[in-house]
């Protein structure tokens, strides 16, 4: 089958179109023909093995997993020992074990679900690691509840368009941070307000917001917290910008914010999502009521993946983007 792979960690130059040897289905995975594929900016991080502390898990030298890409949507074809869920022909999203830049990949049966019937599957693929990340944010970390006032930083990117969906369903009035040109787009999300972080700082209105969730990961603690009512929430989902070379953005979430809640009555909550069909299906139900869309701004063939993982590691895109297969 074609697929991107890799044999080193480095920039997108890294990544070429080959054949390898089509995946085989574990017990308890399912083997789904891929439509489309999801770009999130941890397939960038997966690409260059950076931060290191991810490298344990990834490979120490070179990647574990020589196919790119995590999240898709595609049609079963073969359910493995012990799948009774999913059947030939049963058309799903998810994330892979194996890599989604690829004709075929596997998934474990419990981190995929039924595609919601009103997306393509283009739409479908761009769901699974971005909006299952803004759900546990919104519902999880932050508890967000209606009338709270939330301040989403990153409003104009793939897990922001759907944090400032979710906390607008909860019933939230909600203010999105992004660039002027990404303001219409935040607008039409739901956003009662857009804040451009060109012209105007977090923090400019005192502490007003009741929860802030943070994606861009660019500005200091302190700055956000000032921004935050006295018992509010800050929810730190990874963070790009800042951090050091072990840790990466990571370092806020895991050092920063546990040790800043120490001293104030504000909470601070760093978060990885954990992905899982549960999610998924709550996710596909918001979706086929019409409360959540996903938001694509760009697909690309299989063999111009490259250009698509350096646009979202350069941070350009608004939205999420595509592979098509």
């Amino acid at each position: 089958m074609r697929a991107v792979v890799q044999d080193v960690y480095g920039e997108a130059d890294v990544l070429q179109l080959s054949d390898v040897d089509r995946p085989a289905p574990q017990p308890g995975e399912v083997l789904i023909r891929v439509v489309a594929a999801g770009v999130d900016p941890g397939v960038w991080h997966m690409m260059t093995g950076r931060p290191w502390a991810m490298r344990p898990v990834t490979g120490l030298r070179t990647p574990k997993i020589r196919v790119r890409g995590r999240d898709l949507a595609g049609v079963v074809e073969q359910a493995g020992a012990g799948v009774t869920a999913f059947r030939p022909g049963d058309e799903v999203f998810g994330t892979t074990s194996t890599g989604s830049f690829a004709e075929f990949a596997t998934a474990p049966a419990g981190r995929i679900a039924a595609k919601p019937a009103n997306l393509s599957f283009e739409q479908a693929a761009v769901v699974p690691v971005s909006g299952t990340t803004a759900l546990q944010a919104i519902r999880d970390a932050a508890g967000v509840r209606a009338g709270q006032r939330v301040l989403v930083v990153g409003a104009g990117g793939g897990v922001g368009s759907f944090v400032v969906q979710l906390a607008v369903a909860a019933g939230a009035e909600v203010t999105g941070v992004c660039g002027a040109a990404k303001a219409e787009r935040v607008r039409s999300l739901g956003a009662a307000d857009v804040l451009d972080y060109r012209t105007e700082e977090v923090d400019a209105r005192g502490p007003v917001f009741d929860v802030i969730v943070d994606i861009a990961g660019n500005r200091r603690l302190s700055l956000l917290r000032r921004a935050l009512t006295p018992r509010g929430t800050l929810v730190l989902i990874g963070g790009e910008a800042r951090g050091t070379t072990l840790l990466g953005g990571m370092s806020r979430p895991w050092i920063a914010a546990p040790l800043s809640s120490m001293f104030s009555g504000q909470r601070l909550v760093g978060m990885i999502a954990k992905e899982n069909a549960d999610d998924l299906r709550a996710l596909g139900e918001l979706i086929e009521a019409g409360t959540l869309r996903p938001a694509v701004e760009r697909a690309f063939p299989l063999a111009r993946a490259a250009e698509a993982v350096r646009q979202v590691g350069a941070g350009h895109a608004a939205g999420k983007l595509v592979v098509t297969i």
